[in-house]
């Protein structure tokens, strides 16, 4: 990586995002003393972390960090806030690496010039190592920094390169926001249980291991997900009857279709 001691990779804003990266690069074996953290007010549990490995704490930017990454992880609304702080300390030949939606390169280009700049989105699974992050770099982005960005958020995970920066949003309403949409699948299938009689900690638990276990199956196999599906289809059979209401025309699909589009949508809006 093309961060040092001398040359640290700066990580603004250390919330749920920002630790879980920060999480697997430690397990990935990065050096602490080559990561400062800049965060008015980080919460225990990243206090925690930071004080475990002995990470660099700071609450407002050093003019003087000559940092050779900057990583800005902060809520898009700060923006104006936060940039201002962090620009005096960025070189030209820093890379600035966002994850925060909404925010397009062009606006980091005004508030620190023609230097390299990757918009990258995540998603939380990061935090178990399950992420992937889909990113677009600008022109001025190397060789050797889109390596070195590859190299950091492999460590959470899967990393995809987009062909233009109106990818993000798409990205965003599918894997970006995806998890929530499992989670709440979770919700309705034990709820399902919880209505056909079964009690409620117990439809949720069998929910909970359903979901979780169908992705870890679907992440082993090398079997594509509509396999999958009709291996636990037999005709006629009870799996087939509830693929019947979900499969409809007016089922899962047009409504998944609907909720992605309104998570993109709003994408947009808040990129303008």
């Amino acid at each position: 990586m093309i961060f040092c001691k001398e040359r640290p990779f700066l990580l603004v804003g250390a919330g749920r995002m920002g630790g879980a990266m920060l999480s697997g690069w430690m397990a990935d074996g990065v050096d602490p003393s080559a990561i400062v953290v800049c965060d008015p007010g980080p919460a225990p549990e990243m206090l925690s972390l930071l004080e475990t490995h002995g990470i660099r704490h700071v609450t407002e930017t050093p003019a003087d960090l000559n940092p050779s990454i900057v990583l800005v992880a902060v809520k898009p609304q700060m923006m104006d806030a936060v940039l201002p702080g962090v620009a005096p300390a960025v070189r030209p030949d820093t890379l600035i690496l966002s994850v925060a939606a909404g925010t397009p390169i062009a606006r980091f280009e005004t508030a620190f010039g023609q230097v390299p700049v990757a918009r990258a989105m995540p998603n939380t699974p990061a935090m178990v190592g399950r992420g992937i992050t889909a990113v677009y770099p600008n022109v001025a982005v190397s060789s050797a920094q889109k390596e070195t960005i590859a190299s950091l958020l492999g460590a959470v995970g899967k990393v995809v390169w987009l062909e233009n920066e109106d990818q993000i949003d798409q990205v965003t309403a599918v894997s970006g926001s995806g998890p929530a949409y499992v989670f709440w699948l979770a919700e309705c299938l034990a709820e399902a249980g919880r209505e056909l009689g079964l009690p409620e900690e117990l439809a949720r638990e069998l929910a909970d291991a359903t979901v979780t276990g169908a992705g870890e199956l679907m992440h082993q196999s090398d079997d594509v997900p509509s396999t999958l599906r009709k291996n636990v289809t037999s005709p006629n059979g009870t799996t087939a009857a509830a693929l019947d209401v979900l499969m409809a025309p007016d089922g899962l699909q047009p409504l998944m279709t609907r909720a992605v589009a309104a998570a993109a949508r709003r994408a947009r809006e808040l990129a303008s």
